[in-house]
């Protein structure tokens, strides 16, 4: 049974990853370093600010000092909340299906995004209110696909809820849409609905259930499959 829903937000409910691409090229070519599309949406989609960074720095033989890789997620900050205050960037269909969770389940956002960008987002679009909190990067010591963020989220939600018998990890459903995110839920003990929105279906295997697209996607058919 299904007691609560749990959403990522980059590449899940919004079209935000070729954004988080021209932020981060933008700011590594100040640093002398190209960062490839390609290698963006095969290695490093899904990672949050700081461990992209000091990725990158590793492999191109820079120093990737705690220093450093602050000064570079702040230049990418700016650059990337500019990208994004004016424009509507979720995905076809997310916002209806965040209302109709809302409806029936306790909703968090757990993302690797900048607790700053998470709200723009949400605020913009008209969702915040239906989630009880965000847990942001700053939230937690270590990014996506390790289970932090899942279970610092599931931890919120007992302290905010206080249901009894409280909430399980197995209760609570993640919707996903990297390989990294289907990880860390998955070692959170959560349920997981993946969605190809930045990655085909072998590399989402792990989850429970794998659609196309929101629109390819009826909650109630879900929560049938999930309850097989």
């Amino acid at each position: 049974m299904i007691r609560a829903v749990i959403f990522d937000l980059d590449g899940t409910l919004a079209d935000t990853e070729p954004l988080h691409f021209a932020a981060f090229a933008e700011v590594l070519a100040t640093e002398g370093i190209e960062l490839t599309r390609v290698e963006y949406f095969t290695r490093l989609i899904g990672y949050n600010d700081h461990d992209c960074f000091e990725a990158v720095l590793a492999e191109n033989h820079r120093p990737a000092g705690e220093d450093k890789i602050r000064t570079l997620v702040e230049r990418k900050a700016r650059v990337y909340q500019h990208m994004i205050e004016n424009r509507d960037v979720l995905y076809p269909g997310a916002a209806d299906f965040v209302r109709r969770c809302a409806e029936r389940f306790p909703l968090l956002v757990v993302t690797g995004t900048l607790r700053a960008e998470a709200e723009m987002i949400l605020g913009r679009a008209g969702l915040r209110a239906l989630f009880l909190d965000v847990i942001a990067a700053e939230d937690v010591e270590h990014g996506k696909p390790e289970p932090d963020g899942f279970v610092l989220a599931l931890g919120r939600l007992g302290f905010l809820l206080r249901q009894r018998p409280p909430i399980d990890p197995s209760e609570c459903l993640v919707v996903e849409d990297t390989h990294a995110g289907v990880e860390s839920a998955r070692r959170a003990g959560m349920r997981v609905l993946a969605l190809m929105h930045s990655a085909p279906e072998d590399e989402l295997s792990g989850a429970d259930v794998i659609r196309a697209s929101f629109a390819d996607t009826d909650l109630d058919e879900v929560l049938r499959l999930l309850a097989k």
